[in-house]
C-alpha cells in the first residue's frame, strides 16, 4: 500500500498537481531574486575603486589659513596614522589629497566635482568659509558623497540648507552666540553694535547673537558691514565708538578679526567702558595678537589644547609637526577623519549613505570631542566659554585661556524643535 506523503502548509501547496512544475520554477525565481538582492547588498559593502580617498579642501593662503590651511592636512594625516599604522581601512589603502579653495565658492564647487568624478574622492573635510562649505555640500549631495565641515560657521549648514550628506563638526553661529553673547549679556552689557563681514557667516553671527541680545532685554544699536577681506576698520570702529554701545561685537573671522582688534586697541577702545567682543576667535588669532592686546577677551570654542591630559597629549604631537598648537578647526579635521574611518571599518564600505547612517548611530568620544551627530547633521558636543589670560597669568607658550564655563551640548546646538532641516521628523 502506497504511503501518503504529508504535505507542508506552505503557500502554493493548494495548487493543483498538474502545475507542480510551475511551483518549482516559482521557487527558483524567488531564490534567484533573494540571491540577487543579497549579491547587490554585498556589492554595496565593498570599497569603491579599492581605495578610501579623503580630500582636505581648505584655505591654504588666505585670511583663514592660520587656523586651517596646511595644518589641517597634518591633522588628517594624524587621524589616518592613529586609526591604522598600516594606512589601511577595511583591507584597502587610505589616501589623502588636498587643495586650496581660495575662499571662493565656485573654485570650491569645481574642485569638489573634479575630486568626486575624476579622482574618486569619497569624502571632503575641513571646508572653512561658509560660502565654500555650502557650495561643496550641495555637490556632495548630488554626487552621493560626504562633506564633513570643521571650519565654517553658519548654522544654515544644518538648518534650512541641511542635507543627508553633510555633518557640521565643530561649531556654528548658534553655539558661539549661546556662549559668548549670553555671558556678556549676563555681565550687564545690554546695548550692542556689530561690525560684520558682508557674507553669509557674518550675517548668521549677527542674527544669532542679536536674538540672544533681544531675549535678554538688550538692544542692537547698529550693524556696519565690511567687505572681505578688509585691511582698514577705522571708519567702522569710529562709528561703533560713537554709538555709545556697551559692546562692539565683531562678526567676522581670521585676519579680519585680528586687524579689527589691533586697530581697536590703537583707538583706545580696549580697556574702555565699551567691550570688544569677537563672536568667533581661534587660539591662532590670539597668538597673532599677543596676550597684551588680546587679554580679557571673552570667546567660545569647541576645543582647547590645554583643557585636559588627552587634549594636551594630542596637541603636543600636533605641535611637533605643525609648529603651532591646534585650533578647534584642526581638532575637528582630526576627529571627523578618525570617526569617518571607524565608520568605514565598521560597515565594510565607503558607500556614503551607509557610512552616514553608522556615524549618526554611534556615540563619539575620541579624546578631543564627545557627543553625537543629530538627525540634522549637527555634531552636538560641549563648548567652552573662555577668557584670554593676562600675560602674567600664562605659564607656558600657548597657555592663553581661562576656562570660565562649559556650555552643554544641549545648549550649544539649536533645539531640533526649532529646526527647519528637512531631515528632522516633526
Amino acid at each position: 500500500m502506497q504511503k501518503k506523503i504529508k504535505r507542508s502548509g506552505v503557500a502554493g501547496d493548494s495548487m493543483p498537481r498538474g502545475i507542480g512544475g510551475s511551483r518549482k520554477w516559482i521557487g527558483i525565481v524567488v531564490a534567484g531574486v533573494v540571491l540577487g538582492a543579497a549579491g547587490s547588498a554585498f556589492a554595496q559593502q565593498k570599497i569603491s575603486d579599492d581605495v578610501v580617498k579623503i580630500g582636505v579642501l581648505t584655505d591654504m593662503s588666505g585670511g583663514y589659513s592660520d587656523f586651517t590651511g596646511s595644518a589641517s592636512v597634518i591633522a588628517a594625516q594624524m587621524a589616518v596614522e592613529d586609526f591604522a599604522k598600516s594606512g589601511v581601512v577595511a583591507g584597502k589603502k587610505i589616501e589623502i589629497v588636498s587643495a586650496d579653495h581660495q575662499n571662493k565658492a565656485d573654485i570650491g564647487a569645481e574642485r569638489a566635482r573634479n575630486w568626486f568624478d575624476r579622482d574618486k574622492v569619497d569624502v571632503i573635510v575641513e571646508l572653512v568659509s561658509t560660502n565654500v562649505a555650502l557650495a561643496v555640500m550641495d555637490v556632495a549631495e548630488q554626487k552621493n558623497r560626504l562633506a564633513l565641515v570643521s571650519g565654517a560657521a553658519t548654522q544654515s549648514i544644518t538648518n534650512e540648507r541641511c542635507n543627508a550628506s553633510t555633518v557640521h563638526w565643530v561649531y556654528d553661529s548658534y553655539g558661539l552666540a549661546s556662549g559668548t553673547a549670553k555671558a556678556v549679556m549676563n555681565a550687564g552689557k545690554k546695548n550692542w553694535y556689530f561690525i560684520a563681514a558682508d557674507y553669509t557667516a557674518g550675517a548668521a553671527m549677527v542674527k544669532d547673537a542679536s536674538q540672544v541680545v533681544s531675549a535678554g532685554g538688550g538692544k542692537v544699536l547698529g550693524v556696519a558691514k565690511h567687505p572681505f577681506p578688509n585691511p582698514d576698520f577705522s571708519s567702522y570702529l569710529l562709528s561703533a565708538q560713537a554709538s555709545k554701545a556697551d559692546v562692539i561685537a565683531l562678526a567676522n573671522g581670521g585676519q579680519d578679526t585680528i586687524t579689527a582688534i589691533k586697530q581697536a586697541a590703537e583707538f583706545g577702545i580696549a580697556g574702555s567702558k565699551q567691550s570688544l567682543v569677537p563672536i568667533v576667535l581661534f587660539i591662532n588669532d590670539v597668538h597673532a595678537l599677543g596676550l597684551k592686546t588680546a587679554q580679557g577677551l571673552t570667546l567660545t570654542e569647541g576645543f582647547y589644547w590645554n583643557r585636559d591630559a588627552k587634549s594636551r597629549a594630542w596637541s603636543r604631537r600636533f605641535f611637533e609637526r605643525a609648529k603651532k598648537m591646534p585650533s578647534m578647526a584642526h581638532a575637528g579635521v582630526y576627529s571627523s577623519v578618525l570617526n569617518y574611518l571607524k565608520a568605514v571599518e565598521k560597515t565594510g564600505t565607503d558607500d556614503a549613505a551607509t557610512v552616514m547612517k553608522q556615524l549618526k548611530s554611534t556615540d563619539i568620544d575620541d579624546g578631543l570631542f564627545k557627543g553625537r551627530i543629530r538627525a540634522d547633521g549637527k555634531f552636538a558636543h560641549d563648548m567652552m566659554l573662555l577668557e584670554v589670560k593676562k600675560p602674567s597669568e600664562s605659564t607656558e607658550p600657548w597657555d592663553y585661556y581661562h576656562v570660565r564655563g562649559v556650555i552643554p551640548a544641549a545648549d550649544s546646538a539649536m533645539p531640533l524643535a526649532q529646526s527647519k532641516c528637512k531631515l528632522v521628523q516633526r
